[in-house]
């Protein structure tokens, strides 16, 4: 009986009735189509700051050339700016999903994106590799916020058994393709030629297209119906305000670039004050909504503090990417036992740990719970704080020991990222988790846009500061930034039981 009932639910959920790992088959072709795109995205994420620094007095001695030959500070706001703007195009883009297109056709979109976005960085000039970057910060952010919204649509509710399971499979995805990439795009790329390198990102982006095309047949119809569809008045009103915004921006811009004044900074300034702006702004608007009863606005309160928490840890883990990145290509051994590397393989290291380390820390809470042990939301939260602080003061050391020119272990640079993603594991699974409980009825839909809005906000801080010239290689702005994320953790912790009031029946 259990046996046809699960095959009905199978049934239900994918048309063709086939399965994968148990699963209905469309969990296959959303795998395959997220682990392509993050292995194009990692892939060109690694080669990035190289990139731009390439050329100039801030890249690695004997390094390749080519580059936009940027300083340090410039291309850490260049790839923080980049990195926030993916995560704040995920909020639209799930409006996207669920009032004009459907889930299935804004992938489909925004996959076309990302394919045209890594082509352009392909051709040499700047002109193409920022409109490049435009292109894959939107589509990325079309694609993120749809495809696990599709992956949901696989199975039958909340209920279903095999849905947790399903979403565990599919987030393997992720870190599987960010893996690999760096091995891959990084090497051909940082040691061979930077467009060569960009243009494999545009190869296993189409691999993933092409398979998601493919094999959509698979999928549940209701990733192709559009939950919410605008009405013609919110339609022609939203074009009109569209057109308006894009006319008096091209207006200005022309205007600017008319009397030769412009620079990156009339465009990074403004994307950065937006980052930091617009997820204060979403949340104003949540927090003063009328319609939201006493507990819900109870629990938004008790959200605030989640989300500073988690823009503080962001701000600090995301330059795995940019200042750790460069400080692994200038001031650290390239050899290990013998054995040559390229710097981009750093980026490979995280996603490893996070495959070795989750399956251990879900058997760790789970271990703790049933001996009424197992630290609440609000701890996790600052023990990730807390360790993505360490991680910076540890960083401190083999900064100090590069001083005199010499080069450090790479197992400095191990064990930094190695601690980060610790504190990854007890911030953000938890923070999703958190998010989905916390979230008034009336706004359930758009709350995970909300978290992704954390990591904007983070970037965004970082940006801002290397737009106001600081420099984020020194020890002094490393070891304040460390201070911040640990007094952030201390913080939570010491207001945990205010914290835990405001959130009422959620633990």
């Amino acid at each position: 009986m259990a046996s046809k009932t699960l095959e009905a639910d199978i049934s239900s959920a994918s048309p063709s009735g086939k399965t994968f790992l148990g699963h209905p088959r469309g969990l296959a072709t959303l795998f395959m189509t997220e682990m392509w795109e993050r292995f194009s995205y990692y892939g060109m994420r690694a080669l990035l700051i190289y990139y731009l620094v390439s050329g100039g007095a801030d890249a690695a001695v004997g390094s390749q050339g080519g580059g936009l030959a940027m300083t340090a500070t410039m291309a850490t706001a260049i790839y923080s700016v980049y990195v926030s703007m993916v995560y704040l195009m995920a909020y639209p883009g799930g409006w996207f999903g669920d009032r004009v297109w459907g889930a299935r056709k804004t992938v489909a979109i925004a996959g076309s994106v990302i394919v045209a976005g890594h082509i352009a960085l392909a051709v040499p000039g700047q002109a193409a590799f920022f409109a490049g970057l435009l292109l894959v910060a939107v589509g990325s952010g079309l694609l993120k916020a749809n495809i696990s919204t599709m992956v949901g649509h696989l199975y039958n509710g909340p209920e279903d058994p095999r849905r947790d399971g399903g979403f565990t499979v599919f987030y393997m995805s992720i870190n599987l393709g960010a893996f690999v990439a760096p091995f891959v795009i990084g090497t051909i790329g940082k040691e061979h030629n930077w467009h060569l390198g960009f243009g494999l990102a545009a190869v296993g982006m189409a691999l993933g297209l092409v398979q998601f095309l493919l094999g959509s047949r698979h999928l549940s119809e209701k990733s192709s119906r559009v939950p919410n569809p605008l009405l013609p008045a919110e339609r022609k009103s939203l074009l009109v305000k569209v057109g308006v915004t894009v006319l008096a921006a091209a207006a200005f811009y022309g205007a600017i670039v008319a009397m030769g004044v412009y620079t990156l900074n009339w465009a990074l300034v403004p994307l950065t004050l937006a980052g930091l702006l617009i997820p204060v702004a979403v949340l104003v608007r949540i927090k003063r909504d009328k319609e939201l009863s006493a507990a819900e606005q109870s629990k938004m309160s008790a959200y605030i503090w989640f989300f500073a928490a988690a823009a503080a840890f962001w701000m600090i883990y995301d330059q795995g990417g940019s200042t750790l990145s460069l400080f692994a290509d200038k001031k650290t051994a390239d050899t290990l036992f013998g054995f040559g590397f390229s710097a981009t393989w750093y980026q490979s290291l995280n996603p490893l740990f996070v495959m070795a380390l989750a399956p251990v820390f879900a058997w760790l809470w789970i271990w703790l719970s049933r001996r009424n042990k197992e630290p609440n939301t609000i701890v996790k939260f600052s023990m990730g704080l807390l360790l993505v602080g360490a991680s910076f003061f540890i960083f401190i050391v083999p900064m100090n020991m590069a001083d005199g020119g010499d080069k450090v272990s790479p197992m400095w640079l191990v064990s930094i990222y190695m601690i980060q993603t610790i504190g990854e594991l007890c911030l953000s699974p938890v923070g999703l988790s958190v998010t989905t409980k916390m979230a008034p009825q009336k706004y359930a839909s758009q709350m995970m846009g909300v978290w992704f809005l954390a990591v904007t906000a983070g970037d965004c801080t970082t940006g801002l500061l290397s737009l106001a010239g600081v420099d984020l290689n020194g020890t002094g702005i490393i070891a304040m930034q460390a201070a911040l994320a640990a007094l952030a953790g201390f913080a939570v912790f010491t207001y945990r039981k205010k914290v835990q009031a405001l959130m009422g029946d959620v633990r």
